[in-house]
Formats: C-alpha cells, structure tokens, sequence
C-alpha cells in the first residue's frame, strides 16, 4: 500500500489524475472503474483538462462505474449515469457504448446483478479502479456488514448514507432506499486500486480502514489485503495518521 500525502483538495485531484493518466497512457485500450460522489470531481475535472490540451486520448478506454441508484433512469440528473456523463464522458472522446454503469430501472435485482458481472467479466477485468472513502468506511456501497466475498448486488441503503446523500435531492424521500452495486470481491478483483480520500471528516474513516483490523464492519479495511493499492489523500483525510 502506497499512500501519498496532498496539500488539499486540488492537490489530491492532480495527484490522482496523474496515476489515471499513467494507466492510460501505458495501456491505452485499458479498463478503468470508476466512481461518484464528490472526491473524484476533481480528479476527473483535471482529466479533462489534459485532453483538451492534447494529452489523453480515451477513444479506446472502456468504463465501468461501481453502482447506480434503483429505480432512477439514466437521464435523472441524481443518477450516477447522468453525474458520469455530465463530469466527464460528454468532455473526453470516449465511445459511451464501451462505458458500463448498473440498469437502475432493471426491476428485477438478480437479473440486473448477474449481467453487471457478466459486463465485468467479458471486459477481462479492470485495470484500475479508482475509489472514494465513505465516513463509516465504505466503498462502492458496500455498507458496514458487507460480505467481502460479494459480487454485483442490490443494498439497502443505510441511514447514514442516505443521510449524506439527500443534500444532492429536494427532500429526503426522493433519496432512493436501494442501489445496485460492484460488491467487495469484484474491487478486489481490480488489478490496481486507487482512492481518494478528502477532509477532516474521513480523518477516523481512514485511520479505520488502513490502520486497523480488517472486518466488514469496516469494509474498505479488506484493501489492506489487495497487492497494489495507491490512496491520495490531503493532510486533513490523513491528521489521525502520524
């Protein structure tokens, strides 16, 4: 496990963007995970950059994002389809037919797991995929209690997830109680794994994770476990770590 240490906010985007831009440029027909919410915004925004500038060329990047909310469309702008597109395929020239996010409005929850994995599977598996930090230790959402031996799955949101969540909808009850979800055992199945980790508040998530016990009360402490793991984090995320 590497751990590189960032000024701020802007600094870990850069930093990150940097290892992102490394596995495309080395593998420019590569498989990358990607990720929401709002650590990778940076990240991404500094992707786009570098292509504007002539850089990156993602015409032969495939995607796979972690999750999706059910029951929401692709074009609901809270849908993780819409976020993907608005923060940065509809910036970069990557072929949208190769960018695979789970089918939030596949009623049924086996069928829509089983062909997520498949998704996974006929790509050869993700060359690297990048991470966020949740405050009670989750990746993905795979929520604390999480088998690790996952894959695709359909989750119950937590209180406290749909608690961090509801400041991105006009009220708490339009906030989806379920999404559809890469379990622990296809992000184990990453080749590298990278996160992303910003702010005071993912200080004790941290110290969790990456310092102590591995469990699934916990579950981005399996990570620990996984043989290329690189975290950029900014000296906030980092101030429980001496």
């Amino acid at each position: 496990m590497i751990i590189y240490k960032a000024k701020d906010y802007q600094d870990m985007s850069r930093k990150a963007a940097n290892i992102i831009s490394a596995q495309i440029i080395m593998k420019p027909n590569c498989v990358l995970g990607l990720a929401t919410g709002s650590s990778p915004v940076g990240t991404y925004k500094q992707l786009i950059e570098w292509y504007n500038k002539g850089d990156l060329d993602f015409s032969q990047v495939t995607s796979i994002n972690l999750d999706e909310y059910k029951g929401l469309s692709p074009e609901n702008d809270q849908s993780y389809r819409y976020f993907m597109n608005a923060n940065l395929f509809n910036h970069v020239n990557i072929d949208k037919s190769h960018t695979f996010v789970p089918n939030g409005l596949e009623t049924d929850s086996e069928k829509a797991c089983s062909t997520y994995n498949e998704i996974i599977h006929a790509q050869g598996g993700i060359d690297l995929q990048l991470l966020g930090l949740g405050r009670n230790g989750h990746i993905g959402f795979n929520e604390p209690g999480a088998a690790f031996e996952k894959e695709t799955h359909c989750v119950n949101l937590t209180e406290s997830t749909i608690e961090a969540n509801k400041r991105f909808f006009a009220s708490e009850k339009d906030v989806p109680r379920q999404a559809y979800t890469m379990g622990i055992k296809n992000i184990m199945q990453a080749k590298k794994i990278l996160v992303v980790v910003s702010g005071e508040d993912k200080a004790d998530a941290v110290e969790k994770a990456f310092f102590g016990p591995i469990t699934p009360s916990v579950p981005a402490s399996i990570l620990q476990l996984h043989n290329d793991v690189t975290i950029v984090a900014d000296e906030a995320a980092l101030s429980k770590i001496s």
